[in-house]
């Protein structure tokens, strides 16, 4: 049932199929010129692309949040990654992607033919050199946040304030996903993601100006917990 409710909610959500118009002209992928793209806009829970569907295109942020997730066999969403301005992501090993995206809030995304971006590697090193670096940060990404499950909740939860305060470039941050997003990314619930941010609270570690904006009041307390 659960799985069910899901699958239809993912429906709703969903965006039309969209095709690239030629004169809607977005930010280049990797600073190259024949990577500029259409820039298209997707409204807060839109689906950019599903699980399983064509990867035929691959997206840069231009505004906004996007989350890649996955919906386990049970109904359980699982988030594997949030994207911010400047983050490219969507570039698969196979033919088809391995997860779904969707917006987190009103985004403005750059989107490059696939296609495209190969010929443009085949043919530019510096492309192909900057493609190189940014699958090795995925590589990375990737095994942080398989590391990251096997933590205690208060670990968990530190290491993904001082990431999303190092992305964001500040120790007052405003956390353009919800608390369910976070439970989803760390493998916890929602009741201990709140309470875990209580917790540091009243050991000042941060303060919870309101349900989405956090001031980092001791970073090196999350820091310690994180090591």
């Amino acid at each position: 049932m659960h799985a069910e409710a899901a699958t239809r909610q993912h429906n709703l959500n969903r965006a039309p199929a969209f095709h690239i118009p030629p004169d809607q002209s977005g930010q280049p992928l990797f600073g190259a010129i024949e990577l500029v793209g259409a820039r298209m806009s997707f409204a807060k829970d839109v689906e950019i692309y599903g699980e399983n569907e064509p990867a035929d295109y691959v997206y840069k942020v231009l505004t906004g949040t996007v989350r890649v997730y996955k919906i386990l066999h049970d109904g359980r969403r699982q988030i594997e990654a949030f994207y911010f301005p400047g983050d490219i992501f969507g570039m698969e090993l196979g033919s088809h992607h391995a997860s779904s995206a969707e917006a987190i809030s009103a985004s403005t995304i750059t989107v490059v033919r696939r296609a495209t971006l190969l010929a443009a590697v085949a043919k530019n090193p510096d492309v192909a050199n900057k493609l190189w670096a940014h699958t090795a940060q995925e590589l990375e990404q990737a095994r942080r946040h398989a590391m990251l499950l096997v933590k205690t909740a208060q670990e968990r939860v530190a290491s993904f304030l001082i990431d999303i305060s190092n992305r964001l470039s500040g120790e007052s941050v405003e956390l353009p996903m919800s608390r369910q997003d976070i439970a989803d990314f760390l493998g916890l619930t929602i009741e201990t993601v709140s309470r875990t941010l209580t917790q540091f609270q009243q050991t000042s570690a941060i303060e919870l100006a309101t349900s989405r904006r956090m001031i980092l009041r001791n970073r090196q307390a999350l820091i310690n917990l994180d090591s």
